[in-house]
């Protein structure tokens, strides 16, 4: 396994590991909130990080790989929902900004199983890349908002933080369905399922 590669699976192990530092203070009490909110900090720099530094090592030495290609947005989804889960459960990120950004996920999955089927493989566009860069910008306000929230509750840019964080999470929902229906739009423009026996 190349280093791409395994700092793509590092995103995954991160993953769960974030989830556990968030949640350490419901399951262990306020006490360890300073620490929570440390760690989670520096899982999710950590987990960002890797993610920008495997495309960039892959494509720069030419150590792209048909695993990486599989591999890497599974990683990208796999810890940017639990981000998601971890700031909805917290009520920072919407319900509905939440459920229609995993129905999307889950749904790309069947979606790419079937242009995959036929060989198609859909390029990559403005939504897709503004989709991406607003799961990131949403996530970073999100926990910024946890740490501004913990160490300075009574600053007065919490409420400007709340205005921002409902805007970027809507504007990530909104990519995020734009994105998707470039999928399905490829699909109806090749009769993909028309072809498929039933």
């Amino acid at each position: 396994m190349n280093l791409p590669n395994k700092l793509t699976v590092s995103r995954m192990v991160m993953a769960p590991l974030l989830f556990i530092a968030f949640m350490l203070p419901e399951w262990g009490g306020e006490q360890l909130k300073t620490f929570s909110v440390i760690v989670t900090l520096i899982l999710f720099g950590c987990t960002e990080l890797t993610d920008l530094l495997d495309g960039i090592i892959a494509r720069k030495w030419n150590m792209v790989t048909d695993l990486g290609k599989v591999m890497d947005p599974f990683a990208d989804t796999f810890s940017r929902l639990t981000y998601f889960v971890c700031l909805s459960h917290a009520s920072i990120m919407p319900v509905w900004a939440f459920v229609i950004i995993m129905w999307r996920e889950f749904s790309i999955v069947f979606v790419r199983m079937l242009m995959m089927g036929k060989g198609v493989a859909v390029p990559a566009n403005i939504w897709g890349k503004s989709k991406a860069v607003l799961y990131a910008i949403s996530a970073i306000v999100g926990f910024l908002f946890i740490a501004l929230d913990h160490w300075a509750p009574s600053s007065s840019f919490i409420a400007s933080f709340e205005i921002v964080l409902i805007v970027v999470f809507g504007l990530a929902a909104f990519a995020s369905l734009a994105s998707f229906g470039t999928y399905i739009q490829a699909i109806i423009k090749g009769k993909f399922l028309s072809k498929m026996s039933r």
